[in-house]
């Protein structure tokens, strides 16, 4: 039953009577063992004895064309074991020639192959015999994705491949339903619209969710008709190799799907500025964002669709329910290591709960279970590598510089690996750097607030504008706040809520277009009118 009711995290609402099948995930590891003695900046950790996952590692080359192929210059590069900082294995690494490759291989498979000439429901079947493939190899993927990211094996295994599966399944259903309208128009003319597919896309993935993100983009695209290049996140590109080949063992005829492996400056940019690509998908920083639609733009115009970062607020009012709360901001703080870019990472407390709910939240974070992955009851792996690792501890530094108060973490575990404290400050200002910057790590930030129309205004005092979290009793308060809050995604007593049909997308710098749901489909179709006259209608 319990595992029954993880897989449930990521595609159920946390509503406040089933609150405690929400917070599973990591209470989990709270009730399943001996902590011993804390001091206000310990935390509950088992780094040591590291778990060897039994999976090859079968698929580390290119998949273009239909065929894994070694990058055209011969190099490889390391990817890592973040719990170690050890190499798992190499990877070929892809430059602007293998992205020429497979823009050609995506071209042909496009204009003269099978895959947007075959019937809706053909396209549908092959989509649905993929996600029943995934099902089988579930546990190794489920590894693969752990060992190559870090986060937690429950997490991976019970929440992320069903998932995974779920928007699989989502999309192929959407794959006979795309149609086009009847148009009435002045005058004797029938007009119609058409939906079609867009042509060659390409789609680059980040390194936090590389699961999901590649369901994110490949499905709707696959759904609509087009063929897709993806490049994936150089620290994480293992699992996405393994799901490719069981796209092809499933049917999904060459050059459909090509998989490039490859650093952004390089491989990214080449796709990006590619003039035979016909759009574009890009998830991870706004810094980056903004460079991969110049060069959308500077080359052939093509049409971007970006899923930036965020610096989400969690605003718990005054008639929370505290403890609730305090679980809930910490799940929506501290959930796959902090590295969510949707992270309620400003915890707005109404000033009459502030100093309980800062007790409790403090509490909370000494309890969380960090070590390896791969063991049962651990709440938090590793940061992704070396650099994040590094710019989360800068981050708090920064906070003590800034005298906000250091409640509890600050430091990391261990002599090896990226693993970091649960961390959580007080007394945080609106204008230091911990407040206004995506950390993207476990480092929660907790601000005081006296009225609705105040944390309003200091939750949208930002660039970003992804989500947000409501933590209410009151039903005028949370209608007042899903409107006022410009954001793309508002949860109410529940957070990380990620349903296949649940649009997701950001306002201002947190992005450009939705994923997921009906919506995403728009990103990857075009719509044509076609006009012609109509001689003695009977009806117009």
């Amino acid at each position: 039953m319990a595992t029954r009711r993880l897989s449930l995290l990521l595609s159920r609402s946390l509503s406040s009577t089933s609150f405690q099948a929400a917070s599973l995930l990591h209470s989990l590891g709270r009730n399943s063992g001996k902590w011993g003695n804390f001091n206000r900046f310990s935390t509950a950790a088992a780094v040591e004895d590291l778990i060897t996952p039994q999976v090859p590692i079968t698929y580390t080359k290119h998949l273009i064309n239909g065929q894994f192929v070694d990058a055209a210059s011969g190099k490889t590069f390391p990817t890592y074991d973040p719990r170690t900082g050890e190499v798992i294995a190499q990877v070929a690494e892809g430059d602007a020639e293998d992205i020429n490759r497979a823009v050609s291989a995506a071209r042909k498979a496009f204009d003269e192959g099978p895959w947007p000439k075959l019937t809706a429901y053909e396209r549908c079947k092959i989509i649905l015999r993929f996600a029943d493939l995934v099902e089988k190899h579930g546990d190794e993927l489920a590894a693969l994705e752990t060992w190559n990211n870090g986060k937690p094996y429950e997490q991976s295994a019970t929440a992320e491949l069903p998932t995974f599966v779920r928007l699989f399944r989502y999309y192929a259903g959407w794959a006979d339903k795309i149609h086009g309208l009847t148009v009435p128009a002045d005058g004797n003319y029938h007009v119609e619209t058409l939906h079609e597919p867009i042509g060659v896309a390409g789609q680059i993935i980040p390194w936090n969710f590389p699961l999901l993100m590649f369901a994110w983009k490949v499905g709707p695209a696959l759904a609509c008709g087009n063929t897709v290049i993806l490049k994936t996140a150089e620290q994480t590109p293992l699992t996405a190799l393994y799901v490719a080949k069981l796209f092809h063992e499933a049917g999904l005829p060459p050059g459909v799907l090509n998989v490039v492996s490859g650093y952004g400056p390089t491989a990214g940019a080449a796709l990006a500025s590619h003039m035979d690509v016909d759009k574009l998908a890009f998830t991870g920083s706004t810094e980056t964002g903004k460079v991969v639609l110049g060069l959308a733009a500077q080359s052939n115009l093509k049409p971007v669709t970006l899923e930036l970062g965020g610096k989400s607020p969690f605003i718990v009012c005054e008639d929370a329910d505290v403890d609730q709360a305090v679980e809930l901001a910490h799940f929506a703080l501290f959930f796959n290591q902090g590295q969510c870019c949707c992270a309620g990472s400003r915890t707005f407390v109404h000033e009459h709960i502030y100093d309980e709910f800062l007790e409790k939240a403090k509490a909370r974070a000494l309890k969380r279970v960090v070590g390896d992955p791969f063991k049962k009851g651990v709440e938090q792996g590793p940061q992704i590598d070396v650099e994040q690792f590094q710019k989360v501890l800068r981050y708090i530094k920064s906070g003590i510089e800034s005298k906000a108060t250091l409640e509890c973490g600050g430091d990391q575990i261990g002599s090896k690996g990226f693993f970091v404290q649960p961390t959580v400050f007080s007394n945080v200002q609106d204008d230091m750097l911990i407040a206004k910057d995506e950390i993207f790590g476990p480092v929660q930030t907790i601000l005081k607030f006296k009225d609705i129309d105040e944390v309003i205004r200091r939750s949208n005092a930002t660039h970003y504008g992804l989500a947000a979290g409501v933590f209410t009793k009151n039903v005028h308060t949370a209608n007042t706040l899903m409107r006022a809050l410009r954001v793309g995604t508002v949860w109410i007593n529940c957070f990380d809520v990620f349903d296949a049909a649940i649009p997701f997308g950001g306002y201002k710098m947190s992005g450009i277009g939705r994923e997921k749901g009906i919506y995403s489909l728009n990103n990857y179709l075009q719509v044509k009118a076609v006009v012609s006259p109509v001689k003695k209608p009977a009806w117009l």
